[in-house]
């Protein structure tokens, strides 16, 4: 490697700077100053129970005739009664 890798290696020893006026701030506090980003709170769980009640009006799309078939079943069935030629 060359100079130019190593232009920092002296740094590597030292230790953190921490400043004496202003101490290093607590990571809950540091977490709150997110807290804007969460402006839309339970935005999620009512997509979320919008989904579940959507989901539960409307059959599934694997559905089949026989809700005793599964779909994996319901597609074996159908495949023995096609043709073999295209």
């Amino acid at each position: 490697m060359n100079d130019f890798d190593h232009r920092y290696d002296d740094l590597l020893d030292h230790p953190r700077f921490e400043p004496r006026r202003h101490p290093r701030m607590p990571m809950a506090d540091r977490a709150a100053q997110f807290a804007p980003f969460a402006a839309l709170t339970g935005f999620k769980e009512l997509l979320d129970r919008v989904a579940t009640a959507h989901l539960a009006a409307q059959p599934s799309m694997y559905s089949t005739p026989d809700p005793d078939l599964s779909p994996d079943q319901a597609l074996d069935s159908t495949q023995d009664h096609t043709p073999d030629t295209p």
